[in-house]
């Protein structure tokens, strides 16, 4: 049991995409501990675990660099959409690919900005990067909800045929749709955590901008990493 944890934690690692899920959720971890430890007393542990937080956090910021590439070929494989059925699940598709395309170059300057390797003030690109990382999450979360919305037509349909038909086939049908349900609302809170976040990272006067203090940006991020976790360990679990 203990080996078989371990290679799973190992075969995460070694996956980009399961090491920075891992190193994310240790980042937000990090600051909702440290936050709370902060917050009740002048606790070296909860400075020492914020300091943590934040070079985690710019671990990510610098492996990101390489990420253009490939959400750029995801964007160009999406193109317009035209494997989707439905219009408006497209045309969010495409907006939400453009605004994360977008959103990797900004991040770079601001990055970039800050390290001093170009002449240029950081704040209104780590800025931009926040909206477009902002527009990106809210069309996710529309995006969930218009398929929510389309898998429930179809559990009612599954529904009225599985009642003249109560074959094993109708019942892994609707299973599967069940199971993509729960997917899309764990999708959705995933997203609002995130977007909690970003607002809060925006300029001063927008909505709780800035209101947040540690342990409540750690506890959005953590649970939204977990969910994250949560999703790619199932899918490879079953599969995906």
């Amino acid at each position: 049991m203990m080996q078989d944890s371990v290679e799973s934690l190992v075969n995460v690692l070694e996956s980009y995409r399961g090491r920075d899920k891992v190193i994310r959720t240790l980042c937000y971890g990090s600051q909702l501990v440290g936050g709370v430890l902060s917050r009740k007393e002048q606790s070296e542990l909860g400075r020492s675990l914020l300091l943590l937080s934040a070079q985690l956090s710019q671990c990510r910021t610098v492996l990101r660099l390489f990420d253009d590439l490939s959400m750029l070929s995801y964007s160009w494989s999406y193109g317009l959409g035209s494997s989707e059925g439905d219009p408006g699940l497209r045309w969010m598709g495409v907006i939400n690919n453009v605004a994360d395309q977008l959103y990797y170059p900004l991040e770079h300057i601001a990055w970039a900005a800050d390290a001093q390797l170009i002449r240029a003030k950081s704040d209104k690109w780590w800025t931009l990067s926040t909206v477009t990382w902002g527009v990106s999450l809210l069309l996710g979360i529309l995006r969930s909800i218009r398929i929510l919305i389309l898998l429930k037509r179809k559990l009612r349909q599954n529904g009225t045929s599985s009642q003249n038909n109560e074959s094993e086939a109708a019942v892994n049908r609707t299973t599967e749709v069940q199971q993509q349900v729960w997917g899309e609302v764990l999708s959705v809170l995933c997203s609002m955590a995130d977007l909690s976040n970003a607002i809060h990272w925006m300029p001063p006067g927008f909505l709780w901008s800035g209101h947040f203090p540690d342990w409540l940006v750690g506890l959005m991020g953590t649970v939204s990493s977990l969910i994250g976790l949560y999703q790619m360990c199932s899918g490879r679990s079953a599969g995906v």
